[in-house]
């Protein structure tokens, strides 16, 4: 799980976080910048841990599964924890190579996850952020229980061809750097 991951990595327990402030305190402590500031949750707090100390260290073909909800916006909540998601991303050669998640169905969970990012956008003075109306009203119509993967062939390319870019393995020319 991620929450395992950055215990092994970076030395610390989300688990013994008793709340938000003190995981930004422990963020503080390791040096570890959590771009959400004073709004930053745990889970925020756990994905910079993830992004500072963990991801650099997937070499061998990894699956990291169990993410917070606050990165998986569109990603089903788990039922025994509603803090994190049915989500798991593989990593091969310390890099992200796809994405997998079941799909979030409910929509009163959806406007508060898509409310809460508005609020978030705003207070960094993003006065255009709104909430998608329509996607949320589709919701509301239903959906039936779905999953989504992306297999990150574009990356898989770039590992068997020691590309540091994307744009060089793309095969669309107008989107390579002239």
């Amino acid at each position: 799980t991620m929450v395992e991951a950055v215990k092994k990595y970076a030395g610390v327990d989300y688990n013994e976080w008793e709340s938000d402030e003190q995981a930004r305190k422990v963020a503080k402590e390791k040096g570890v910048e959590v771009e959400e500031g004073e709004q930053a949750t745990k889970g925020h707090v756990l994905i910079a841990f993830f992004d500072a100390f963990v991801e650099e260290n997937l070499v061998q073909p990894t699956v990291i599964y169990d993410y917070p909800v606050e990165n998986s916006p569109l990603a089903k909540r788990k039922k025994d924890n509603p803090a994190f998601t049915e989500r798991f991303e593989y990593f091969i050669y310390a890099r992200e190579m796809g994405n997998a998640f079941s799909e979030l169905n409910d929509p009163i969970d959806q406007r508060e996850r898509f409310e809460k990012q508005v609020a978030i956008k705003r207070a960094k003075g993003g006065n255009d952020a709104k909430v998608d109306e329509d996607f949320v009203t589709a919701l509301e119509y239903g959906m039936p229980p779905t999953g989504g993967i992306g297999i990150g062939v574009d990356r898989f390319v770039m590992l068997l061809t020691g590309q540091e870019s994307i744009r060089e393995v793309l095969l669309f020319p107008h989107m390579k750097n002239k």
